[in-house]
């Protein structure tokens, strides 16, 4: 299966976290005509999630959310070489997933952990997290400040990790450059 360049390619925490608060819709809207994929292992850790928060479902059953399945060789290469970089066990499959998909398919990928980040850049894998997404909707004007305010603040509170605390959100990107005040 191709995925086009122009796909944004999750990995499972947003999603998990948008859909347990109630926002999937946003990134829905966000995404606009750029397909939206996961790859199967990210499906799979959503699946797993579902079992304990029964919101995560709603990320399983979107018809905009296209799961990738793959096994050819230069996917599942790319796909071994993260798991030896970033899988514990189990853990960051997702994740090597998606770094998997956007080495292969050259497409942008929406990490929030820093290690992955961090390997994504110096591999030269378009990257993004849901801070930069959440600006460039408010940017857009897709999105109000307010609106992500309050939605930043839920994902906090359900644990989400964003690199401020509640209530951070604005000083934090004015801060970083992320906005400018004339975009709040």
């Amino acid at each position: 299966m191709r995925v086009p360049k122009d796909a944004q390619v999750f990995d499972t925490g947003p999603l998990r976290h948008f859909a347990a608060n109630g926002w999937l819709g946003v990134l829905r809207f966000l995404a606009g005509d750029r397909p939206v994929y996961i790859p199967d292992v990210v499906e799979r850790e959503l699946r797993n999630a579902s079992a304990h928060v029964p919101a995560v479902h709603s990320v399983l059953e979107a018809e905009w959310i296209r799961v990738h399945r793959s096994s050819d060789l230069s996917f599942l290469e790319a796909f071994a070489h993260y798991a030896d970089r970033l899988a514990v066990g189990d853990k960051n499959l997702g994740e090597c997933g998606v770094l998997a998909m956007g080495q292969v398919y050259g497409c942008e990928v929406v990490l929030d952990d820093a290690a992955p980040r961090v390997i994504a850049d110096e591999k030269g894998i378009r990257v993004t997290a849901t801070v930069p997404l959440l600006c460039a909707g408010i940017q857009a004007r897709q999105l109000t400040t307010i609106m992500v305010e309050a939605l930043a603040d839920d994902l906090l509170e359900s644990k989400y990790f964003l690199p401020f605390g509640r209530g951070g959100f604005r000083q934090h990107v004015l801060e970083n450059g992320l906005l400018d005040y004339d975009e709040l």
